[in-house]
């Protein structure tokens, strides 16, 4: 009975503990992990909400990239802190809806070592083509890929990511070839584009200003709807692409076990930051839309995209070993 009542005490003093603390958060800053390279667009939308987030917060949000396998390598340097609300992640949906279906195995479980804690944007993706091809219209360079099998390359973020599917998904449903060329994140895919190094890319939306400038020609975007940014610009499935959607949804996660009431005041905050017309702006400006949701609805997004790619990934046998 005496210990019964010492661990009843035990458990409840723990209890007591973990709810200040939870109180008392933040008392320091706080380090926001995005796991792909500076200037992708999961670095970019970490450093639009990250800003007002700290002003919310009064404690500074310190960003760090750590890029690489597809975003595993950030995904589990969060997943294996101290789940004390002061390290978060950034992070593109792919690492939760895609890496478990191209990596025979991985480091950390995403759905088992991270818990969802805001959604972020709903990123589109834009088919960019150097200005010099001859095609000026998506139907015209869907002709061009077929009468030009293996002769053109395209970049992406690397296997696995919303633009290399989108590219595959392109290929099985218009029956063309092209070659992929996978990079360490989005920049430096969009800096051999700009070099004419490859021919063609599809962007998260940080090559939209070079399409404003002349630079690169916008042909089609890879979702359902057209954006709000380029409404004259048609999607694929308008091109006879049926049902096509290479859409994804970013957000901050936080390693397993951070008290709900940490995730809860971060899920309100950065909310309440998405729904300011500065961050949408800037949300469309990158290409984006602002996609404030709760933890449970993200969640559900991010199972409903791992069925949506698990199955263009078993068809074309991507692999990220």
């Amino acid at each position: 009975m005496q210990l019964h009542r010492r661990t009843v005490l035990a458990a409840l003093a723990a209890a007591c503990a973990s709810t200040a603390q939870a109180q008392a958060w933040p008392a320091k800053p706080i380090r926001l992990v995005v796991n792909f390279p500076p200037g992708g667009a999961a670095d970019q939308i970490a450093r639009a909400v990250g800003v007002p987030l700290a002003e919310a917060l009064g404690q500074p949000v310190v960003v760090e990239n750590r890029a690489g396998a597809n975003g595993n390598i950030g995904g589990e340097a969060v997943a294996r802190s101290a789940p004390d609300g002061y390290t978060l992640l950034m992070s593109s949906g792919g690492m939760v809806s895609v890496n478990p279906h191209i990596y025979t195995r991985m480091a950390f479980d995403p759905a088992r070592d991270l818990v969802p804690v805001a959604a972020a944007a709903r990123v589109l993706v834009y088919l960019l083509v150097r200005p010099d091809l001859p095609p000026a219209t998506i139907a015209g360079f869907i002709a061009y890929l077929k009468a030009n099998p293996g002769k053109l390359s395209y970049g992406s973020p690397g296997n696995g990511s919303s633009p290399h599917l989108a590219g595959e998904m392109m290929k099985s449903q218009a029956g063309v070839f092209a070659v992929h060329v996978p990079y360490r994140g989005a920049a430096p895919a969009l800096q051999d584009l700009l070099a004419g190094q490859i021919d063609f890319f599809f962007d998260p939306g940080i090559g939209l200003n070079q399409v404003r400038a002349g630079k690169l020609r916008l042909l089609a975007v890879g979702s359902p709807q057209r954006s709000p940014a380029f409404p004259d610009v048609p999607t694929l499935a308008e091109a006879g692409l049926k049902g096509f959607d290479a859409d994804t949804v970013f957000g901050f996660y936080a390693p397993a076990g951070t008290p709900p009431e940490v995730v809860a005041r971060l899920n309100r905050e950065i909310n309440r930051i998405l729904a300011t017309p500065a961050l949408r702006e800037r949300m469309l400006a990158l290409g984006g839309e602002a996609l404030p949701l709760t933890p449970a609805q993200f969640h559900q997004r991010a199972l409903d995209d791992s069925a949506r790619f698990g199955a263009i990934i078993r068809e074309r046998g991507i692999r990220g070993d």
